[in-house]
């Protein structure tokens, strides 16, 4: 004899995919003041490091000179090496009252500031403290991470991206879409990086927000062009040359698979089929992992995480710093169980990219596109598989007459005393 079981399978409950879990609840907790001052070390000297290097600020200094140009009466887009928006070249005039050396100095600088920025708003969307142990953890383990040194080494503006890509997903996390839609417009105007994110306001079907992130790059483009000498080489000249994978000199630094494969001995043509074929399957993954539902934060970072990531696989050109764009964010994710980011595959990815382990025969800055390489297909195969794994299955049981029957075959019923 057993206890009966009174319980309705109505009322039956059923433990929640997602949510919070020991190891979550203790990554939230607060971290130790020697350890959060450890990992504000590794951090700082990891900065320090790179900003001892030669030619700092290189890629940040592009744009002040085209600001530059522009203040002297000339047309930014005369140099080759700006490819940036209209509206960058404004956004980049206050540098130009700095010198040179100033440039090299405080571009840096606030480029690793905004990078600590990105990473709190990250542990914002799922309620996670500056001071907890995940912030610590993510802060030193950014200390170690190559695309951190590579961000602040050229002072990229995608470092502007990084930022807006969590700080637009808090905002809709709160459900301010309208402010995520104007946070990415601004994102895209200074540089498009964020345009694949506009896939997750059709997906929400959040058409205002979309009308946001469209119109604002539009309108400050449009207004700054017309306020510039010769905005038509934007089109004849800049246009062109990104379509191309741009030249020679950052073509080795490339990581999407157009650019990679045919390194490994794939045909060009084979290798851009297989980069759209890949892109359009992670793009599906994105759709499902949309309509799977479960933690709000979560799915608003992994299906944006998708969308970016297939952009990452197929467009030309895609660096090394672009992880920065969605890794501060799923690295926050783990603290809600059910996360792709707690994938051991997740983070095998992401192991070529620690500072100071050799990897044989990929040491050399024209070889290190293939470590990328591994990095972007390696995070978005774990993704795609947990959400692989994690798509609804049909139910196992029916219910008849408030008595739950089993599908599979079970000539002896239960009697409602529970004994057979």
């Amino acid at each position: 004899m057993t206890a009966p079981d009174t319980r309705s399978p109505d009322r039956a409950r059923v433990a929640p995919v997602d949510g919070p879990d020991a190891a979550g609840r203790w990554l939230r907790g607060g971290a130790p003041w020697p350890v959060l001052a450890a990992a504000s070390l590794v951090y700082a000297l990891s900065v320090w490091q790179e900003a001892s290097a030669g030619r700092l600020g290189v890629d940040n200094a592009v744009v002040v000179r085209a600001a530059r140009t522009l203040l002297d009466g000339g047309s930014p887009y005369a140099d080759k090496r700006f490819l940036y928006p209209p509206g960058a070249v404004f956004a980049a005039a206050p540098e130009t009252l700095l010198t040179d050396r100033g440039v090299s100095l405080v571009a840096p600088a606030a480029t690793a500031l905004l990078v600590l920025v990105a990473v709190v708003t990250a542990l914002r969307i799922f309620g996670v403290r500056a001071d907890s142990r995940l912030a610590a953890l993510t802060v030193a383990g950014l200390g170690v991470f190559l695309p951190l040194r590579s961000v602040v080494h050229l002072a990229n503006w995608t470092v502007f991206s990084a930022l807006a890509f969590p700080a637009a997903l808090l905002l809709a996390r709160r459900g301010r879409w309208g402010g995520a839609g104007v946070v990415v417009g601004v994102a895209i105007a200074l540089k498009p990086i964020l345009v694949p994110l506009l896939l997750l306001f059709v997906l929400a079907r959040r058409w205002r927000a979309l009308a946001w992130a469209v119109g604002v790059p539009l309108v400050v483009s449009l207004a700054a062009a017309w306020a510039m000498p010769r905005p038509g080489l934007f089109f004849t000249r800049t246009l062109p040359f990104l379509l191309h994978g741009q030249d020679a000199y950052a073509r080795p630094y490339d990581a999407a698979w157009p650019s990679v494969l045919p390194r490994l001995g794939i045909p060009p043509s084979l290798a851009s089929l297989l980069a759209v074929a890949a892109a359009v399957a992670v793009l599906g993954f994105a759709r499902l992992r949309w309509r799977r539902g479960g933690d709000e934060g979560l799915r608003l970072v992994e299906c944006a995480a998708l969308l970016m990531l297939a952009a990452f696989l197929v467009s030309r050109p895609s660096f090394l710093h672009y992880a920065l764009v969605v890794v501060p964010a799923l690295v926050a994710s783990v603290v809600v169980r059910g996360a792709a980011a707690r994938s051991v595959w997740f983070w095998l990815a992401l192991l070529p990219q620690v500072a100071g382990v050799n990897w044989p025969e990929l040491q050399s800055a024209e070889r290190h596109a293939f470590k990328d390489f591994v990095m972007f297909t390696g995070a978005t195969a774990a993704l795609c598989a947990a959400v692989w794994r994690a798509r609804p299955h049909p139910a196992t049981e029916v219910t008849v007459s408030g008595d739950a029957y089993s599908l599979c075959s079970d000539p002896d019923p239960r009697n409602h005393s529970g004994t057979r």
